[in-house]
């Protein structure tokens, strides 16, 4: 990349020294100069054209800079990694060496074998200080000036319809019902995630080395992590969620506290497991076990990657932590009006037709709209404010949740960069424990793997939160995603990529919101009495003529 950006920078110099009419002026003004005199007119020509030709190359020195430094800092931080395993040296020279034969650049990603590195550094919007860039800070104060005329234009047309202002939040109280059931329902998913694993954990590390069997043992205790897994945090909030019929929103929150916790169950084991096995191996006398207070924090922390320890911050900033709340709960109001006042006019007043494709392709593109705006909310709100919010009540120093995902030109960067909390999980738990197991010659197949298990969970989460299994996520996921991220690869560098990338996220949360919205109120305008199985996987907006 770097040495693409550097012929790119040496063809512009050459392009400005081929250049004949350039070389006609310069000889002119060698003529004049001759002549023993210059005009004030030649020289103002002359450092405008000087002028136009360093703007038109400063963008290139600064991106090729750029990417000198990243390497640079990229090196030094996984060679002082290094020193802990017993690297060699680390010198400035030897990493100016290093980068002088491979320039590249690359995420900032460890070697297989020792796993991720965390380092203090703040998230992106914050870290280059894009808030505090005028031009920058005009888009936040755009999204929060259409936020008020959403809520101007509610209270407007509710004054003209009722006679009064309605001051009443229908929607939102209705999403989030149900309350209490989902707070006992967390707190016996949450202790029982920090008991059950851990104490399987400690009574297997403790046994292991004194066991006369040690792979029964291993595979006895590994089972009943299992049947934990899948049977009791897998199943019973599931249960709950159904059995209960909590609200959408209610459901979301369970789903999701239930993934996030079998992620970080999974990353506990996974990474202490190795730890267990090399003490015996070496036959040492203590066994390495980490305490309750490092898993609790563990529980807590912004990362599904455990770690004993991570970068600390010195202080708390509690009016940081109140900001970052606040913003979340109005992005939590944001989408409220966003539904209240472009999705269910859309969807209520469609007009009583038969399924077909004009009415299809109209409410995707209506829906283009409203699904890119929640995009960009959901993303603001959760792994900015959110994650921020609690690292900051953690002191947790890595705040690298996300990278400049925006600025994608393949959908390969698109997927490492958009959230890269889940995408670690799934490369150093998923991807490499594959290519560890099997070989590395399958990386197309785990590759497949990481997409058909972040389909079905997609799939599984919005199947269970919406109470019907519609599966266009899975196919705009497993099939279009997949394909595009071999199509639209790394290789694609040129803006009109970046361009192609948006164009199809566009289009595909129109879609998604589209086929989802038709499938919810087609199923609250047409329900049935005796449903069978095969009518919660049977899409009922093909059918429902009170909807279209």
């Amino acid at each position: 990349m770097v040495g693409e950006e550097k012929m790119s920078l040496r063809s512009r110099l050459s392009k400005y020294s081929e250049n004949p009419e350039q070389e006609e002026a310069q000889k002119n003004l060698l003529d004049t100069q001759r002549n023993g005199h210059i005009t004030m007119k030649q020289l103002i020509a002359k450092k405008r054209q000087l002028a136009a030709e360093a703007e038109e190359l400063k963008p290139l020195f600064l991106k090729e800079v750029g990417c000198h430094f990243d390497d640079f800092v990229t090196n030094l931080i996984e060679k002082s990694a290094s020193l802990d395993n017993g690297g060699c040296a680390l010198t400035t020279f030897s990493i100016l060496e290093e980068m002088k034969n491979n320039h590249r650049a690359k995420d900032l990603r460890a070697p297989p074998e020792q796993g991720k590195i965390f380092i203090s550094r703040r998230s992106l919007l914050e870290k280059i200080e894009l808030f505090e860039v005028d031009h920058i800070r005009t888009i936040y104060h755009m999204f929060i000036a259409l936020l008020i005329l959403f809520i101007l234009s509610t209270l407007v047309v509710d004054y003209i319809d009722e006679g009064r202002l309605v001051l009443e939040f229908n929607l939102l109280s209705y999403a989030f019902g149900k309350l209490p059931t989902v707070i006992w329902t967390w707190w016996a998913m949450f202790l029982s995630t920090l008991s059950i694993p851990y104490f399987l954990f400690q009574r297997w590390a403790h046994g292991y080395g004194k066991s006369s069997h040690p792979l029964v043992y291993s595979l006895v205790h590994g089972s009943l992590f299992l049947v934990f897994q899948l049977g009791i945090l897998g199943f019973v909030p599931t249960y709950v969620v159904l059995a209960y019929t909590l609200p959408p929103a209610s459901r979301f929150i369970l789903i999701l506290e239930q993934i996030r916790l079998v992620m970080k169950a999974h990353s506990f084991v996974r990474e202490n497991v190795p730890r267990v096995l090399n003490a015996a191996k070496e036959k040492s006398s203590t066994v390495p076990v980490p305490t309750v207070n490092q898993y609790l924090y563990f529980l807590f922390a912004p990362t599904l990657i455990y770690r004993d320890s991570y970068p600390r911050t010195p202080t708390v900033r509690w009016g940081y932590v109140a900001m970052q709340f606040l913003q979340v709960f109005g992005c939590l109001f944001y989408v409220y009006y966003i539904f209240e006042r472009l999705c269910a006019p859309l969807f209520r007043n469609i007009k009583q037709e038969p399924f077909s494709a004009r009415v299809l392709v109209l409410c995707v593109f209506n829906s283009i709209l409203p699904g890119v705006l929640m995009l960009f909310l959901s993303f603001f709100a959760f792994l900015h404010c959110w994650l921020n919010a609690f690292a900051e009540m953690l002191r947790f120093g890595d705040r690298m949740f996300y990278k400049d995902w925006w600025n994608s030109t393949s959908y390969s960067n698109y997927y490492r960069t958009w959230n890269v909390v889940v995408h670690d999980w799934l490369y150093y738990y998923v991807y490499k424990d594959l290519l560890w197991f099997f070989s590395k010659r399958f990386k197309s197949a785990a590759m497949l793997a990481v997409f058909a298990l972040s389909a079905v969970v997609h799939e599984y989460a919005l199947a269970v939160c919406l109470s019907y299994f519609y599966p266009v996520l899975f196919v705009l996921f497993m099939f279009f995603g997949m394909a595009f991220n071999f199509i639209v690869n790394d290789s694609r560098k040129r803006p009109i990529w970046n361009i192609m990338v948006w164009a199809s996220l566009f289009l595909g949360h129109g879609v998604i919101l589209c086929f989802y919205s038709q499938e919810w109120y087609a199923r609250q305008h047409c329900p049935l009495k005796n449903p069978t199985f095969l009518d919660y996987v049977r899409p009922r907006s093909w059918t429902c003529r009170y909807v279209f």
